[in-house]
């Protein structure tokens, strides 16, 4: 069956691909989350999948996808909102550590920890001191939770500022997408140098071999979710796995490297 194109893909990607194979494409990949989740289920894994990126770069229709024919009882998803009084004064990982995955269990954080690393330090929500505090002991933190045998995936989806542009002014009239409208919006694109600055240094000191981030060019929506599911197959073992699905496009997906800040692979 030959693909269709509908349209080219931005920042010399190729061309998108139809709606129709994208269906297919991911129902095929749907089947095999749900063979990951039979085999994590039976040998006491836990996964925990970070998903990163600048507003509107399509963290929440990629976990839509991800958790859409999965077992509710094992799958959460965590999408925590403003710290409380409490939790201003209490260990700053502490309010996270409450969600992670137990045995059995596959959790999808949508923003995690790193909003003090992003948001937080770009909106002048946390001191310069709280930020270094945190990039300092950020690794030695995901260090333990790997060592602990948690299976942690990071992935930063990375768009240009012209589709954020487009998707922001989208929310705002598009009534099925007003609970997404944020006062923060307008600043997304105002500091936009200043997000691009802390996604760099965030990316570059958090980045290890423990726990490696995984860039994704998120201006296609149906390749980066595609993508990032395939990407996660691929690096997670399970019984059955169809393994001509689960290679990823490495115009999609690809791991970080220090070289990204300046070959034109991340928005600037």
């Amino acid at each position: 069956m030959s693909k269709k194109i509908e349209k080219k893909g931005d920042r010399g990607q190729p061309p998108s691909i139809s709606k129709e194979v994208y269906k297919d494409t991911l129902q095929e990949l749907q089947v095999e989350l749900v063979k990951l989740q039979r085999h994590f289920i039976e040998c006491n894994d836990k996964i925990l999948i970070i998903l990163e990126g600048r507003d509107a770069s399509g963290k929440d229709g990629t976990i839509k996808r991800i958790v859409q024919h999965l077992s509710p009882r094992e799958t959460r998803v965590v999408a925590l909102g403003k710290p409380s009084d409490r939790d201003r004064t209490s260990w700053y990982f502490q309010r996270y550590v409450l969600h992670l995955p137990a045995a059995q269990e596959l959790v999808l954080f949508n923003r995690s920890w790193y909003n003090r690393a992003g948001v937080e330090r770009v909106m002048g929500f946390c001191t310069e001191a709280e930020h270094e505090e945190f990039m300092g002991s950020v690794s030695s933190f995901e260090n333990m939770l790997v060592g602990s045998g948690v299976k942690l995936l990071k992935y930063y989806l990375d768009i240009s500022k012209p589709e954020q542009k487009r998707r922001l002014k989208d929310r705002k009239t598009d009534p099925l997408k007003q609970w997404k409208v944020s006062p923060v919006d307008d600043q997304a694109i105002k500091r936009w140098k200043a997000y691009s600055s802390a996604r760099n240094e965030m990316l570059t000191r958090s980045h290890s071999a423990t726990a490696p981030w995984t860039v994704v060019r998120a201006n296609d929506k149906r390749q980066a979710r595609l993508n990032i599911i395939k990407d996660l197959l691929s690096r997670l073992h399970y019984t059955d796995k169809d393994k001509k699905l689960t290679h990823p496009d490495p115009k999609f997906v690809f791991a970080y490297d220090v070289s990204n800040l300046g070959n034109g692979q991340l928005a600037r």
